[in-house]
């Protein structure tokens, strides 16, 4: 039988490994306290619709992209862009909405490619590994490796994931270990492998080390 993978994970196992396995990252865990539960991980979920939001909202202030992705709904018809919906809008309405040449491109071959079967759905990314995951949305125009890794950890809640190209988590790495330079992705990927089978969770708690750069160190409202 195929191994089926479940969203989400026990987070308290997590942050006992990690305090484990990691006393510098335990000591920062400690001084942030209890993170929560991303809520994503409970609610219903599109990958069609969650991959056209990501297209939307790439290199955009939050706003301007919240407003852009609402007109968009409005011409659609539907708070699910997916071939369906945008199928009912032409290339010159859903660029009156506001999105550029290269992103309606990029929806539209997302559009083709779920029409043709190749974005697999929550089923069936539920008997899929990451990488499998990783390789199957990559080839859909502007959505990159970094791109998917977001929508595992905080849509199909998988626990071990670690986004080493990205600036927050190797920031949180430099700051973790008091390194000089900024690591390197291959560097930081390798810090990672004690963290498994939880890379995730220490990820999240990468990112709040980063947000903190070198000021002051939190103190913890928790235990």
């Amino acid at each position: 039988m195929a191994m089926r993978y479940t969203r989400g994970f026990d987070i308290e196992a997590a942050n006992k490994h990690l305090r484990k396995v990691d006393k510098p990252l335990a000591a920062w865990m400690r001084r942030i306290g209890p993170l929560p539960e991303p809520t994503d991980w409970r609610k219903s979920f599109d990958p069609v619709n969650a991959l056209a939001r990501a297209i939307l909202y790439q290199q955009l202030h939050g706003k301007a992209a919240a407003t852009i992705t609402g007109r968009l709904e409005v011409a659609a018809g539907s708070r699910r862009l997916n071939a369906d919906s945008l199928g009912r809008v032409s290339d010159a309405d859903v660029r009156a909405c506001g999105v550029s040449g290269n992103k309606l491109l990029a929806l539209r071959d997302l559009c083709e490619r779920e029409l043709g079967c190749e974005i697999p759905g929550v089923r069936k990314m539920a008997t899929m590994d990451e990488d499998a995951i990783i390789k199957a949305l990559v080839p859909v125009r502007g959505i990159g490796r970094w791109t998917v890794e977001m929508m595992l950890m905080f849509k199909l809640g998988r626990p071990d994931v670690l986004p080493v190209d990205d600036f927050g988590i190797r920031k949180g790495h430099q700051i973790l270990d008091g390194l000089d330079e900024m690591p390197s992705p291959k560097e930081t990927l390798a810090r990672g492998e004690a963290w498994g089978p939880y890379r995730t969770w220490a990820s999240i708690y990468l990112w709040k080390i980063s947000d903190f750069g070198k000021g002051p160190i939190p103190r913890s409202q928790g235990k």
